[in-house]
């Protein structure tokens, strides 16, 4: 398994993780199966968030609970949690008393002393950042939280949480796919009139993110749009995507899926690719996809075929 280095954060870790959003109607067994399957293809880096399942902590209170994992287990996996999001609402809360509440309950529902990493999911609009940052300093001092990161975050909204920040933001977890892709596709079209790929939306976020050393951690990697549904496979919307990723899935001998991910984890900017499957012979295929370096050639011929403009 290919893996990366987090940097400020001393973390060599792989290039995929285990997203874990959807297990709560899964068996202790299969909770398992999907864990060991990750494990066996080198992938020890666990996603969670307190608002996954039907109830807060619901999904990481099942891991915990199909796991039963030692201490010594515990300390071979990277688990990272996020929190800010108020399911009720729904609405953002990044106070200090709800950061710091909702760490707590994490940590007491994954049956751990400790969490990784903690993001803060999707921006607060009314964000304090001298309340996150000393949410943040009294986490890490009790050695509740060891990094910090953010989720869905822009350029200027990292910079306003850093003007108080003790400690550095070490990932920024995005949504990326190929056909989700203005991330990496609008550079692409810079300055070219009367496109809509031309647009910055995200103020160029993903060089901000290699210029400071925040990794990108890309989700729904093999969504169309925001939850809607999966293209690999889908001839209806993207029959010339979905040609190629069969023509170099046979040339690379593994599966469309595998390209899919190949196509993130062949950018320079070593991004980590979320894997929110609970098949785990999704999750083989996606480890055997990031192994593969596409050319450029190849990683252009993806882009182009998903709708892209490359001038």
């Amino acid at each position: 398994m290919k893996t990366i280095e987090i940097p400020h954060a001393g973390i060599t870790a792989p290039a995929l993780v285990l997203g874990l959003m959807r297990i709560t109607e899964k068996s202790d067994d299969e909770v398992r199966e999907l864990v060991r399957t990750a494990r066996e293809n080198g992938i020890d880096f666990h996603d969670h968030a307190d608002v996954y399942g039907p109830e807060m902590h619901a999904c990481e209170r099942r891991f915990a609970e199909a796991m039963r994992l030692t201490p010594s287990e515990r300390a071979e996996l990277t688990i990272q949690t996020k929190a800010g999001i108020v399911k009720d609402g729904p609405y953002f809360d990044f106070s200090y008393e709800h950061l710091v509440e909702s760490v707590n309950g994490s940590l007491e529902a994954l049956g751990t002393d400790y969490i990784d990493i903690l993001l803060l999911h999707r921006p607060d609009a009314l964000v304090e950042p001298e309340e996150v940052a000393r949410a943040f300093d009294e986490l890490h001092a009790a050695g509740k939280v060891r990094h910090f990161g953010v989720s869905n975050h822009t350029p200027g909204q990292i910079e306003l949480l850093k003007t108080v920040l003790t400690r550095p933001l070490v990932a920024n977890q995005l949504q990326l796919s190929i056909p989700h892709a203005a991330l990496v596709t609008q550079g692409l079209a810079a300055n070219m009139a009367g496109l809509d790929q031309s647009i910055s939306r995200d103020v160029g976020l993903l060089d901000y993110c290699r210029l400071h050393g925040i990794t990108v951690q890309a989700w729904s990697p093999a969504q169309s749009g925001f939850f809607t549904g999966p293209f690999v496979g889908d001839r209806d919307n993207f029959a010339d995507l979905n040609d190629v990723l069969d023509e170099l899935a046979e040339r690379h001998g593994v599966t469309p899926n595998g390209i899919a991910t190949a196509w993130i984890t062949r950018h320079p900017a070593q991004m980590q690719v979320v894997l929110g499957t609970t098949t785990p012979s999704r999750v083989a295929e996606a480890a055997a996809g990031a192994d593969i370096v596409l050319s450029r050639a190849e990683w252009y011929q993806l882009t182009r075929a998903a709708g892209h403009r490359v001038p």
